[in-house]
């Protein structure tokens, strides 16, 4: 079971380097993940003081309990990897983003990387990319017919 942030790629330009992270949540939310029913599209994560967390990650719960599906979430990092993260984030200027929501046995695990926010006009860049392609791939159908 995997949920994809298909918005990162679009507003960020993602570095190589990625960083595994488990979830602290409550019984609801895992089992509306391992339904699919979360959303991380407007997700972003932040360090705060020496712990990290998820913010803005739509995460239901199932069930009779009354938690905030948009609640912040801590993440479950070690010591030396918050702080090769905050360093490198300080010293390049770059976000953390959450990639996908995945499952690994029974827990719950979140893949970050680095990222560099991307300007307006490299966001209208791709769009013209992708709106060419698709054009070119479609002529090239037809003439197959």
């Amino acid at each position: 079971m995997r949920i994809y942030n298909k918005k990162a790629g679009f507003k960020y330009q993602l570095t190589n380097e990625k960083v595994e992270a488990g979830l602290s949540l409550s019984g609801g939310e895992a089992k509306s993940i391992r339904e699919k029913r979360a959303d991380l599209s407007r997700a972003v994560v932040r360090i705060m003081g020496n712990e990290v967390y998820l913010i803005n990650a739509n995460i239901p719960t199932l069930g009779s309990q009354k938690i905030s599906a948009d609640r912040s979430r801590k993440l479950l990092l070690h010591h030396s990897e918050i702080l090769s993260l905050a360093t490198k984030m300080k010293q390049q200027k770059l976000t953390l983003v959450p990639i996908k929501l995945y499952t690994k046995g029974r827990l719950v695990k979140l893949e970050l990387a680095l990222g560099k926010t991307k300007a307006r006009f490299e966001k209208k860049e791709a769009i013209k990319r992708k709106d060419i392609e698709r054009e070119v791939a479609a002529q090239f159908k037809s003439k197959l017919r």
